[in-house]
C-alpha cells in the first residue's frame, strides 16, 4: 500500500510540474502588457519600463519562470494587480465559500443518487425506476444558470425564504450561513445528480447479477443484508470515483453559480482574473485548482484500493 501511495505521489508531482510550465508560458505569451493594464492608458513609456523592471518582466521568460516557481514552492503566489493583495490571501478568503457550497451540494447529490439509484436497480422497470431515469435526464439537461434564476425569483423574491445573494460565514451566524448556501448548493446538486444517479444504478444492476448474490439468497439472508452488505459494497467503486471527480470540479470553483448568487468564491476570483487579465492571480488560481484536483484524485484512488485491494494488484500487473 505504501509503495502504491508513493508512486501516485510521484506521478502527481510530475503532473503539477508540467501544469506549472504550461500555465506560466501560455499566460505570459498571450497579447497584452500587464504593466500597461496596471498603470492605465495614461502611463508614459518610462513608467511602464520602470514597472517592468520592478516586476521582473524585462528578464528572459525562463528566468521569470524559475523565480515564479521558486516563490510558488514557498507558497508565495505573488500579488494580485486588481485586488492589491497577495494571491494566497485571496484564495484563503474565497475557499470557505466554495468549499461550503461544494460540500453541501455533494451531500445532497450523493444522498439522492444512492437512494434513487439503489431503488431503481432493485425495482427495475417499476415506477420508481422510471422516475429515477427521468431525474437523470432532467439533472443533465437543465442549465445551472436557468435553475439558479428560477430559485432566486421563486424562493428569494417571491417567497422571501432565502437571500438571493451574498455569503454569511458560519462564525457570524449559523442560520445565516445555511440560508446563504442552501440555494446555490441545491442548484449545483441538481447539475451533478444525473450523472451520479446513472452510475449508481448501473453499478447496482451489475452487482445484483453477480454469483455471490445468488449465494446470499440461497443462505436465506434478509433482503436488507443482501442489498446493503453485498450488492452495495460491490457497487461502490464507480460511484466513489465519480463523487471524487465531481467534488474536485466543484472545489475548483463554480463560476456560473457563484456569479448568479454573488458569492465571493474561487469561481468569482477566476472570472475577475480573466476579465482584467490579472496574470499573477490567474497563475496562482490555476495551480491551486490543479493541486486540489490532484489531491482529491489521489485520496479517492487510495480509498478505492482500501475498498477493493485487487485494483492495486491489477495496476502492478500481478
Amino acid at each position: 500500500m505504501l509503495r502504491y501511495v508513493i508512486n501516485r505521489v510521484k506521478s502527481s508531482i510530475v503532473v503539477l510540474f508540467a501544469v506549472s510550465i504550461i500555465t506560466f508560458f501560455v499566460l505570459m505569451i498571450i497579447p497584452g502588457d500587464p504593466a500597461q493594464l496596471i498603470l492605465g492608458t495614461d502611463a508614459t513609456p518610462e513608467m511602464i519600463k520602470d514597472l517592468h523592471s520592478a516586476m521582473g518582466l524585462d528578464k528572459p521568460l525562463y528566468q521569470q519562470y524559475a523565480g515564479w516557481l521558486s516563490d510558488l514552492l514557498k507558497l508565495d503566489m505573488g500579488k494580485s494587480y486588481v485586488y492589491g493583495e497577495s494571491v494566497r490571501t485571496l484564495i484563503v478568503k474565497a475557499l470557505p465559500v466554495t468549499l461550503s457550497i461544494a460540500v453541501f451540494a455533494m451531500i445532497i447529490a450523493t444522498a439522492f443518487a444512492f437512494l434513487l439509484g439503489m431503488l431503481s436497480a432493485v425495482k427495475k422497470n417499476s415506477f420508481i425506476d422510471y422516475f429515477s431515469r427521468s431525474i437523470m435526464q432532467l439533472g443533465t439537461a437543465i442549465p445551472s444558470f436557468w435553475m439558479g434564476m428560477v430559485f432566486i425569483v421563486y424562493f428569494g423574491l417571491r417567497l422571501k425564504i432565502f437571500p438571493v445573494s451574498g455569503f454569511v460565514s458560519m462564525g457570524s451566524s449559523l442560520t445565516g450561513f445555511i440560508k446563504s448556501i442552501i440555494l446555490p448548493s441545491i442548484v449545483l446538486a441538481i447539475g451533478e445528480i444525473g450523472t451520479l444517479l446513472r452510475i449508481v444504478r448501473s453499478s447496482m444492476l451489475d452487482s445484483l447479477k453477480q454469483d455471490y448474490m445468488d449465494m446470499a439468497k440461497i443462505k436465506g439472508l434478509s433482503s436488507w443484508k443482501i442489498y446493503m452488505k453485498y450488492a452495495l459494497r460491490g457497487a461502490l467503486i464507480a460511484p466513489i470515483t465519480i463523487i471524487g471527480m465531481q467534488f474536485a470540479k466543484l472545489a475548483g470553483g463554480t463560476v456560473v453559480v457563484e456569479t448568479i448568487f454573488a458569492l465571493p468564491g474561487i469561481g468569482r476570483l477566476v472570472l475577475t482574473a480573466v476579465e482584467h487579465r490579472d496574470i499573477v492571480l490567474l497563475q496562482g488560481l490555476v495551480m491551486f485548482i490543479t493541486s486540489t484536483v490532484i489531491f482529491i484524485s489521489l485520496t479517492v484512488d487510495i480509498l478505492i484500493t482500501l475498498i477493493n485491494p485487487r485494483i492495486k494488484s491489477v495496476e502492478r500487473g500481478e
